[in-house]
C-alpha cells in the first residue's frame, strides 16, 4: 500500500466545522452506535467532512476526534489508512476515478486514464490548472460487467470510450456534469446484454405455471382427503379431547374426532403464517374441515376496520330451550392492536418511513394502517404487536418508526428533513 500522508500545511485550513444539515446527519450516525462505542462513527463521519469540504483537511480529522473524545493519532490512523478519504485538494467540479483492476484493464482502462493525463494533469493527484478537475487510478468499483468505467463522485459511468469520457470531462469542466446521466454509455439497460433480454423476457409465463402447479396440488390433497372422511363419533366423558378453544366454545360440547388419512393430518399440522393471505388460500376445504374437527374454528386475520366486538351468541341446548353463551376474552394480541381505520381517499406514502418497504407496506394496509398519524400514536405494545407480523423482528424500535411518522405528520418531508437532516429514503 503506498503512503499516505497529509496535505501541506499551506493547504490547510485553520478550522472545520460541520454545516447545519451535516451536523445534524453526524449526531444520528453517532446515536446508531451503543453507549462508549461512538468512535465507531469516525468513518461516516469523515465521509461526510470530505462531502462537504471536497477533500479530508487536518483540522476536520482533529474536530471530529474531538467530537468523538478519542486521541487525534486514532482518527489520523483511520483518514491514512482508508483510500476513499482524499487528504489533499481535489477538483471542485470532478474528482474521476478511474478503475485499474483486471476486467476494466482488459477493456481498455488505460485508454481512459491517457485521456485524463491529457485533459486534467499528467500526474494523478493534481489538478488543472483552474482547479476544477483531478483524477486518479483505484482498485475495482464493481461493475466488472460493464468494463470499462469510472465513479465522479458517488456516481459511476460504464461502457466508457475515450471519447465518451472526454466529453464528460468536458461538461464537468463546463459546471454541466449535472447534464450527464450515470450508468451504461452505451444504451444497455443496468448490465443487460446489449441485444436487451434473451430469456425471462415476461413474468406472465411462469407465474401461470407457477398457479397451475399449486392449483394441481390443492385439487390432489382434496382427492386424497375425501374417502379418508368417516362418519364422527360421539366419545365418552373419559376420552374428552383436549382442546385449545375457549370454555364456551361448543367444541368442548360436541367434539366430533375423526381418523384422516396420514398425508391430510400432515399437510393439517402446518399452518400458514396468520399475516400470509396467499398461503391461508391455499388450504384445501377438506383441510380446514380437519383442523376444526381437531381443534376448533380458525380464526383468520383480517384487516383491523373488520374488527367488532364479539357479540353474545345463543347455543340451543337439548328440548329444553336457549341458553345465552358469553364471548369469550379479548386475547392479549386484540388487546394490543393498534386501531386501524377503513382505507381513506388519500393514503399516506408510509415507504417514506425508514425501515418500510413495498411488502410491509402491504402488510400495515392489511391490519389497517394507512397513515403517519397512526404509526405515530403506537405505544409499545402496539408496536410489538405489529412487529410480531414483519418476517425481521425490531425493525419497529431500532428505525424508530414512530419518531419519523411524527416528523412526516406534522409537516411532510420538510419537517423530517428539519428533525433527522436528511430526506426520507
Amino acid at each position: 500500500m503506498s503512503v499516505r500522508r497529509l496535505a501541506e500545511a499551506s493547504l490547510q485550513p485553520a478550522a472545520f466545522a460541520f454545516n447545519r444539515t451535516n451536523a445534524a446527519a453526524a449526531k444520528q450516525w453517532i446515536k446508531k452506535y451503543p453507549k462508549g462505542r461512538e468512535q465507531s462513527a469516525i468513518i461516516p463521519l469523515l465521509m461526510l467532512a470530505q462531502e462537504q469540504e471536497g477533500w479530508v483537511t487536518k483540522a476536520a480529522i482533529e474536530t471530529i476526534s474531538d467530537m468523538l473524545g478519542m486521541p487525534y493519532i486514532r482518527g489520523l490512523e483511520v483518514a491514512t489508512f482508508y483510500t476513499q478519504y482524499q487528504l489533499n485538494p481535489v477538483g471542485t467540479r470532478a474528482h474521476i476515478q478511474v478503475c485499474g483492476t483486471t476486467p476494466c484493464m482488459l477493456r481498455g482502462s488505460e485508454a481512459l486514464m491517457d485521456v485524463c493525463r491529457s485533459k486534467i494533469h499528467h500526474d494523478q493527484f493534481h489538478t488543472n490548472d483552474k482547479g476544477t478537475l483531478s483524477w486518479e487510478e483505484v482498485e475495482c468499483l464493481g461493475a466488472c460487467v460493464n468494463a470499462p468505467m469510472v465513479m465522479i463522485f458517488k456516481d459511476t459511468f460504464e461502457d466508457l470510450t475515450p471519447e465518451r469520457l472526454a466529453e464528460i470531462i468536458d461538461l464537468y469542466d463546463a459546471g454541466k456534469g449535472a447534464s450527464v446521466s450515470p450508468g451504461p454509455q452505451n444504451g444497455r439497460i443496468t448490465s443487460e446484454p446489449l441485444s436487451g433480454l434473451t430469456t425471462l423476457k415476461s413474468e406472465k409465463a411462469i407465474l401461470k405455471t407457477t398457479r397451475d402447479r399449486e392449483a394441481k396440488a390443492a385439487a390432489k390433497a382434496a382427492r386424497e382427503a375425501a374417502p379418508a372422511a368417516a362418519a364422527p363419533v360421539a366419545p365418552s366423558k373419559a376420552s374428552k379431547p383436549k382442546t385449545d378453544a375457549p370454555e364456551t366454545s361448543p367444541v368442548l360440547e360436541t367434539p366430533s374426532p375423526v381418523k384422516v388419512a396420514p398425508e391430510t393430518e400432515k399437510a393439517a399440522s402446518v399452518r400458514a403464517p396468520r399475516h400470509s393471505a396467499a398461503n391461508a388460500n391455499k388450504a384445501a376445504p377438506e383441510v380446514e374441515k380437519v383442523l376444526k374437527q381437531r381443534s376448533g374454528p380458525i380464526v383468520k386475520a383480517e384487516p383491523a376496520a373488520a374488527f367488532k366486538a364479539p357479540e353474545l351468541k345463543e347455543a340451543p341446548i337439548g328440548a329444553a330451550g336457549k341458553k345465552t353463551v358469553k364471548p369469550a376474552k379479548p386475547s392479549l394480541e386484540d388487546k394490543n392492536r393498534p386501531a386501524g381505520i377503513a382505507r381513506p381517499a388519500l393514503v399516506d406514502d408510509l415507504k417514506l418511513i425508514s425501515g418500510v418497504g413495498p411488502k410491509i407496506e402491504v402488510i400495515l394496509h392489511s391490519l389497517g394502517i394507512f397513515t403517519y398519524a397512526q404509526v405515530a400514536s403506537w405505544t409499545k405494545a402496539e408496536r410489538e404487536w405489529v412487529d410480531g407480523y414483519l418476517s425481521f423482528h425490531g425493525r419497529i424500535e431500532r428505525d424508530d418508526w414512530v419518531k419519523q411518522a411524527n416528523a412526516l405528520a406534522k409537516g411532510g418531508v420538510a419537517e423530517y428533513i428539519r428533525v433527522f437532516g436528511k430526506k426520507p429514503v
